[in-house]
């Protein structure tokens, strides 16, 4: 097992506490050191690199945001968000400067640890799964995320587009470098596309809205959370609820979607094997299914259906791949699929959905 070095970073010294002694706990860390905010942890950083960070990003001199730029630009690090549900929408801005991930902070003194406790666990456990090649470039802006792609407004497609059924239905699965990813891969479609968007990202309850809307404001295709049996349009993106699983199902005027409880014992929520599943049966070779990185083999069952009903399968490439599990679950599979970096996939996407392509 890979002995990981940790840096606490918060303003608030019974966090810091809290944080560094349940990390302390945790076997695979060897050690762990603590900084009030940007500024302590920037001089730490230089003195002794850790091989990860958990962020506060309320912090006083140089908080969270600031500290996460200047880290990125000279000693790109693993950064694990730890911030409460008040900051959801700084949370994906964190994503976006180069944060791995987050942690929902327990809210007030006597807020139970076990979560907490139960995150951390998860998070270490992805740090020792990294792509180191993935994270170093990703975290400059090359691959994963298009630093110098300027977000502009873009028109919003004659409602007569929005309703027409398209020719396609991309189901998407991510987890872990998902929210990134995704950004990445919607910056590169184009309003003309002819085809839904499903997103199945692992993702608590109470984000997806804010991340649905951060992805709207992202590129040219209109995103939103999912609804209950809402009918897919094209040049449109759904995102499954936290917490809840999403499928598509065939409807007189098309495709649509139905979002349901998860089954009781699911490893992951959502399911990204129960979108691709529902995607093939009700699809067949309209169906495309993309799978980001993620930790795990979620969606691996699944594109074996999308394949048997001639549907198209493509995966980040797990060099590009924060984490490569799910990407790599793919691939041993052995079914035909295609691998592209991040960065190309959205490109492909385009084409394989262009307008009166079948």
């Amino acid at each position: 097992m890979t002995e990981l070095r940790a840096l606490v970073v918060d303003d608030s010294s019974l966090n810091r506490r809290t944080i560094a002694a349940i990390l302390r706990e945790i076997p695979g860390v060897s050690h762990v050191d603590i900084a009030s905010d940007g500024a302590d942890a920037l001089r730490v950083v230089e003195a002794n690199p850790p091989d990860f960070i958990t962020l506060d990003l309320e912090m006083p001199r140089l908080d969270g945001f600031e500290f996460l730029q200047l880290l990125m630009d000279r000693h790109p690090l693993p950064v694990i968000v730890v911030s409460g549900l008040s900051a959801k929408e700084n949370i994906f801005r964190a994503l976006e400067l180069g944060a791995i991930d987050f942690i929902e902070k327990p809210q007030g003194a006597d807020a139970p640890l076990e979560s907490l406790r139960t995150q951390l666990v998860e998070k270490v456990q992805v740090v020792q799964q990294l792509s180191p090649l993935a994270f170093r470039r990703t975290s400059v802006g090359h691959l994963a995320f298009d630093a110098d792609v300027v977000e502009t407004e873009t028109n919003v497609p004659d409602p007569s587009v929005l309703t027409r059924v398209p020719s396609k239905v991309i189901v998407i699965g991510a987890s872990t470098g998902g929210p990134k990813a995704l950004i990445t891969l919607f910056r590169h479609l184009r309003d003309d596309i002819d085809a839904a968007l499903v997103v199945a990202q692992h993702m608590p309850p109470r984000f997806t809205s804010t991340f649905a809307s951060r992805l709207d404001r992202t590129g040219a295709v209109q995103v939103s959370e999912a609804r209950q049996y809402q009918r897919l349009a094209r040049g449109h993106a759904y995102v499954c609820p936290g917490g809840r699983c999403i499928e598509v199902v065939p409807s007189e005027r098309g495709p649509a979607i139905r979002v349901v409880e998860p089954t009781r014992g699911s490893h992951y929520v959502p399911s990204v094997n129960q979108l691709f599943k529902s995607a093939a049966r009700a699809l067949g070779d309209k169906a495309i299914a993309v799978v980001l990185t993620g930790m795990g083999d979620d969606g691996a069952e699944g594109v074996r259906e999308i394949s048997e009903r001639g549907g198209t399968v493509m995966i980040e490439a797990p060099e590009t791949a924060v984490v490569a599990g799910m990407p790599l679950a793919v691939r041993r599979t052995g079914g035909q699929h295609q691998s592209l970096g991040i960065w190309a996939l959205g490109d492909m996407l385009v084409e394989l959905a262009q307008p009166g392509r079948r």
